[in-house]
């Protein structure tokens, strides 16, 4: 339990460090950085890389909405949801504290955003609650059935990671002007805790609302587009 435990932790200190960071450090440096698609395949790479190099090992979820689907489509123990939640969250605070040391080592530098999650006036372009909320619900419900549907029997062996990495790129592309995309409830509470903008008061939705998402598409997978699947290696992904 430690190892899958620690490879969860290392797995999303690696999604937040490496996709905050991106679009800390690099999204408009100096004067042409990285930009949107950058910052989206940054996202999306953290994930694949570390579900090549730890998934074998605790399934690679790295997001508790994640682990929330997997034990809802029954390929997930639920007596390990609360732990790896615990792990996620750990790694997570972890990676955008190494972040904001690294971050701040500039003269002058003040966090801001800090690559926080956000709705009206703290969206990236001043979206609605509504369609802050309706994005993070519809997006982390696709991203579950992709999640579910790489890794279920019929699927090709060993391409999961790839599958699951576009996914949360395109995830990225499509809403990063919306929310600046969550779909992860332990990355907004990391990158909010060192924002000064009053994320924090925001997070709220970011928690709950990859969380509904996370659930119908677990259910979704489970009861319309694979009834009656025998479910893998619980855990793997």
């Amino acid at each position: 339990m430690f190892r899958k435990l620690a490879a969860e932790g290392v797995g999303t200190f690696w999604l937040v460090f490496g996709g905050c960071g991106s679009a800390i450090l690099a999204a408009g440096f100096p004067d042409v950085g990285i930009g949107l698609l950058g910052v989206s395949l940054a996202f999306g790479l953290t994930v694949l890389t570390m579900a090549y190099a730890v998934g074998g090992i605790s399934g690679g979820h790295f997001n508790p909405a994640v682990t929330l689907g997997l034990a809802l489509g029954d390929r997930h123990p639920w007596g390990e949801v609360l732990p790896y939640w615990v792990a996620q969250l750990v790694g997570g605070i972890a990676g955008a504290a190494v972040l904001y040391v690294i971050a701040s080592g500039v003269s002058g530098y003040t966090a801001g955003g800090f690559a926080s999650n956000g709705y009206a006036e703290l969206s990236p372009g001043g979206y609605s609650m509504l369609a802050a909320l309706v994005a993070e619900i519809v997006l982390t419900a696709v991203f579950l059935i992709v999640i579910l549907g790489s890794t279920s029997k019929a699927a090709p062996a060993g391409f999961a990671p790839l599958a699951i990495g576009l996914a949360l790129t395109l995830i990225h592309l499509i809403s990063i002007p919306v929310t600046n995309t969550s779909v992860n409830p332990a990355r907004s509470i990391a990158a909010a805790i060192f924002a000064t903008n009053g994320a924090l008061g925001q997070v709220w939705l970011f928690i709950l609302a990859p969380l509904v998402g996370g659930a119908i598409g677990a259910l979704l997978w489970k009861h319309v587009l694979a009834p009656g699947e025998s479910p893998g290696k619980i855990g793997q992904v």
